[in-house]
């Protein structure tokens, strides 16, 4: 439980898209359908909103997209998110009352929340029982309303919220913030924020899973002759051995050098594919040079070309 607090579905690796890019939040649907209907629809199916007898209700839960880099995925980051939401209005206390006296029955349905409506049509007269419109069906209602929020015990701003993001996340993870959401009605308690990761493309790796992945060039003569490769890592640079007669599209693998699992804690490897570059703009001096080398090497020097002549061979019957 205090996982799934703390970080909400990437506690457990589910992950998942959501939304576009760029940060903002959003109200609780289930808010605004609440008002319409007054409450009763939800509370028929158990799960309306928690509105209490003294007019207290539970506030929205809220949703910020946020942009993070590959690095601060695999090290873990604290962010600083800035959103607009509802918060505790600070001069009535959250109360709504301008004096802090609270909420009283309402005079309009005597506290009961619901007023009966006369409806004619059909050739009858029909009654039908509807939310109070004075207390918002709560049955309380502010005699001395609050002037900066109306009544309600909270107001709309700007307003920053701290968060730690784990090592491990990946793009589409969701984390939960408990009660950073909008501040509750006249004291209620506040909404969860559900932030929604979104990782920048990365211009060196590729994430799959915990494990990376890239290309590094590698000299023909290097390859041809093996030596010492220099290759990028998140934790900076490192170096691996080439063999003699490396093939491009060889891939290397280093060990623990890839993402933390955000569950067990493996770290998974680096997978590096080294691609043979050919020399180009060569002088008049080299080319001549490379003549003679190309002249001077047989079959046996070229293992993939041989290979690829038997299966010619093969598949003409030659």
């Amino acid at each position: 439980r205090a996982a799934y607090d703390r970080y909400g579905h990437a506690a457990f690796k589910a992950g998942g898209g959501g939304g576009g890019f760029g940060a903002g939040g959003f109200h609780d649907p289930m808010d605004i359908f609440s008002q319409v209907f007054g409450g009763a629809f939800g509370d028929f199916f158990g799960g309306g909103p928690t509105r209490t007898r003294d007019g207290r209700k539970r506030g929205s839960d809220l949703r910020y997209n946020l942009e993070v880099t590959l690095e601060e995925t695999a090290s873990g980051v604290s962010k600083s998110l800035e959103l607009e939401k509802y918060v505790a209005c600070e001069t009535c206390g959250a109360s709504g009352s301008k004096s802090g006296g609270g909420a009283q029955t309402c005079a309009t349905c005597h506290g009961h929340g619901i007023v009966e409506q006369r409806m004619e049509g059909f050739g009858g007269i029909f009654r039908k029982q509807v939310a109070c419109s004075a207390c918002d069906g709560s049955g309380q209602e502010i005699s001395d309303p609050c002037p900066d929020c109306r009544g309600q015990g909270r107001v709309e701003k700007m307003d920053r919220t701290q968060i730690e993001i784990p090592a491990g996340v990946d793009h589409g993870t969701r984390l939960r913030s408990s009660g950073n959401g909008d501040a509750g009605v006249r004291g209620g308690p506040s909404g969860d924020l559900h932030i929604v990761l979104h990782v920048k493309r990365h211009d060196v790796f590729e994430r799959r899973g915990e494990d990376l992945f890239c290309e590094v060039p590698v000299s023909f003569g290097t390859a041809a002759l093996g030596g010492e490769l220099g290759v990028p890592t998140l934790e900076g640079a490192a170096s691996i051995k080439i063999p003699t007669g490396t093939q491009s599209g060889t891939i290397f693998r280093l060990r623990n050098r890839g993402i933390r699992d955000i569950s067990s804690g493996r770290k998974g490897d680096l997978h590096v594919e080294v691609g043979v570059e050919v020399p180009t703009r060569l002088s008049s001096e080299q080319k001549e040079k490379l003549e003679t080398f190309t002249e001077s090497i047989g079959e046996e020097n070229s293992p993939m070309h041989e290979s690829f002549l038997e299966k010619t061979k093969r598949f003409f019957n030659l």
